[in-house]
């Protein structure tokens, strides 16, 4: 049984209609990045980071799973490899495909956080800034998103995956946000067989033992199909 840890990017939520963060133009959705993503931006206007989490909250929840999440968590499913999952995306697309054993790096949209207490709880389909605090009552709720300037996610347990597998497969991803992006060099230093599966060479493309470029909907489940048969 092989210990597989698995990184998914924008590009395995595309095809499901979720727009990809576009770096080259500093935009995403239209709204600068500094505006929207980041502690300083949510101090300066929380009410158009509400909207803007809202509105793909809502776009999040319109969207089904396509056949690479499902492909994904077919091979899970099989047992045959012992599968990670960790994922960039914010939206529930793995969890809705069957996906279990799962970690969402930069928090998810289903969830809502106080800036205040640190308090996490589920997120209501809108948010405003003046929600409180279940718990210490303040005004102070935001999306339990991680934004540029705040550390991912359960870095240490991805770490320790990632040191401990025998192949890391990263998927749909530009290869150029970290420390997500600096996961297959420390994969290939501790001998970890490496493969991409992407729309096209990532930056990083260079440091996988083997690429795969085209449409996440058909590279993923082909490759599923092979480690079946294997």
């Amino acid at each position: 049984m092989a210990r597989i840890v698995i990184l998914t990017g924008a590009g395995v939520s595309a095809e499901s209609g979720i727009r990809t963060f576009r770096a080259s133009d500093g935009l995403w959705e239209e709204h600068r990045i500094e505006d929207v993503a980041t502690p300083e931006g949510f101090a300066r206007d929380p009410a158009l980071v509400h909207r803007f989490y809202n509105q793909r909250r809502a776009a999040a929840a319109a969207a089904l799973p396509n056949a690479a999440h499902l492909a994904l968590a077919r091979l899970e499913a099989a047992g045959a490899h012992q599968l990670l999952v960790v994922t960039q995306n914010v939206d529930d697309l793995h969890e809705r495909a069957g996906t279990q054993n799962l970690i969402h790096m930069h928090g998810t949209l289903a969830g809502a956080l106080c800036a205040a207490c640190g308090h996490r709880w589920p997120a209501p389909a809108e948010m405003a800034p003046q929600d409180s605090c279940p718990r210490c009552l303040h005004p102070a709720t935001r999306p339990d998103i991680v934004w540029f300037g705040e550390m991912p996610y359960r870095m240490e347990e991805i770490w320790a995956a990632l040191r401990a597998a025998d192949l890391f497969v990263s998927i749909g991803t530009s290869g150029n946000v970290y420390p997500a992006a600096g996961f297959v060099a420390d994969a290939r230093h501790g001998g970890v067989a490496t493969l991409e599966l992407n729309l096209e060479p990532s930056q990083g493309t260079r440091f996988f033992d083997e690429a795969r470029h085209g449409p996440a909907t058909q590279v993923v489940p082909a490759w599923v199909d092979e480690m079946l048969c294997t």
